[in-house]
């Protein structure tokens, strides 16, 4: 494609990409677009350079969906998972104003800065299950939006909720947020505790569910039971706090 082609073809052309969400040369090329073109179009005007082989339209800023829809495609595993999707799909307890995106992958990549400058987040890795877990399992879209990104279950994103207490999730808030579950499914919270890794995602989970009588304890026991020796599995915080949690 000549970069000499008129305007209007250009218009038609960058029309046809996502609003807000970041393309690389290999989404433009197959609109058509070189690298050589991008970048053309870039000093020319009609899109913007992120970072290096990647751009946005012009006038537009990076929606939070479009972004996280792009790092999925380049990350694998990449979802929203914890607090986030928890609060996503209604479980809320005490949010900041400004929420800070908690962002679940399968290996370590740095997020760009065109992203958590847009988009406050964090990103880890953390292995909370077997290999046997179906890959995908407890992930999905948000019912309002089909197409956007996978988000974490409930049943799920309670569990790295519990996983990430002790480091940047307090007790207290996390506490309060299983109280919250009232109804998880049963046969995807049995699932994801079978496949579970995590002695002490378990054990909390249980021991917050004999705290507030939930009806989904006995769902948590038998795992406990499973997981671990006999003795207290003995946990402490960043604030110093020192949980003791039984099998």
């Amino acid at each position: 494609m000549a970069l000499t082609q008129s305007s209007s073809s250009i218009q038609r052309l960058l029309s046809a990409l996502p609003r807000g969400e970041p393309v690389e040369t290999s989404t433009l090329a197959t609109h058509g677009v070189s690298p050589q073109l991008a970048s053309y179009l870039a000093k020319s005007g009609w899109l913007q350079h992120l970072s290096r082989g990647v751009y946005l339209l012009v006038g537009d800023q990076p929606s939070r969906d479009g972004c996280l829809i792009f790092l999925a495609r380049r990350t694998r595993g990449l979802h929203v998972g914890g607090k986030t999707a928890l609060a996503w799909r209604g479980v809320r307890h005490n949010l900041p104003t400004r929420e800070q995106l908690e962002l679940w992958g399968d290996r370590p990549v740095r997020l760009p800065a065109w992203m958590t400058a847009h988009h406050p987040c964090s990103y880890q890795t953390t292995q909370l299950f077997d290999a046997n877990l179906p890959a995908g399992f407890g992930l999905q879209p948000l019912p309002e939006t089909p197409a956007g990104p996978l988000v974490s279950v409930p049943e799920r994103a309670l569990l790295e909720m519990l996983c990430n207490v002790g480091k940047q999730q307090s007790v207290e808030d996390a506490r309060n947020l299983t109280e919250s579950l009232h109804n998880p499914r049963p046969d995807v919270l049995d699932t994801l505790l079978t496949h579970c890794t995590r002695i002490k995602v378990v054990r909390l989970a249980r021991q917050f569910a004999d705290e507030f009588e939930l009806p989904w304890a006995k769902i948590v026991h038998p795992h406990s039971q499973r997981m671990g020796s006999d003795r207290r599995w003995m946990l402490r915080t960043r604030n110093g706090e020192l949980l003791s949690l039984k099998k």
